[in-house]
C-alpha cells in the first residue's frame, strides 16, 4: 500500500490483512503444505495431515480454491478420481510457509512454556 504508515498495513482495505485472512484458518497452511510436493487426492490429504475430518478438509479446500490457491481436477472414472494441486499463486506461499515452519521449530518450546505459565 503506497503512502501508508507502517502501522496501517492491517487496515480493513489493505492487502496485508487479506493475506492474513486467507491463511489464518487453522487448517489452510497445513493443507497448502500437504500439496507442496504434488497433486493429491482427498483421501491422501486426510492420511497425510491427520486429525482433520473429511468435512473440514472439504471446506478448507473449497476456501483455498475460492481464493485461487488450489485447483480441483476431476479425472472421472468409477469411483471418481479428484485431485487437488497448488496453483501458481498457491506456490508463491510456500516460501512464507517454510519460514513460519522454521520459526515454529525454533520457538515452539517457548510458546508452549508461555501457554503453561500462569
Amino acid at each position: 500500500m503506497h503512502g501508508a504508515e507502517p502501522g496501517d498495513v492491517f487496515l480493513a482495505d489493505c492487502p496485508a490483512r487479506l493475506a492474513v485472512e486467507v491463511i489464518a484458518d487453522k487448517w489452510a497452511v497445513v493443507v497448502l503444505w500437504g500439496l507442496n510436493d504434488h497433486a493429491r487426492r482427498h483421501s491422501e490429504l486426510i492420511e497425510l495431515i491427520g486429525g482433520i475430518s473429511k468435512k473440514v478438509l472439504t471446506q478448507t479446500l473449497r476456501r483455498l480454491q475460492a481464493n485461487g490457491l488450489v485447483t480441483r481436477a476431476d479425472h472421472g472414472g468409477v469411483p471418481p478420481r479428484v485431485e487437488y494441486d497448488l496453483t501458481d499463486l498457491g506456490r508463491t506461499l510456500m516460501g512464507p510457509v517454510r519460514m513460519l515452519t522454521e520459526w515454529a521449530e525454533q520457538n515452539g518450546d517457548a510458546v508452549l512454556a508461555a501457554q503453561e505459565s500462569p
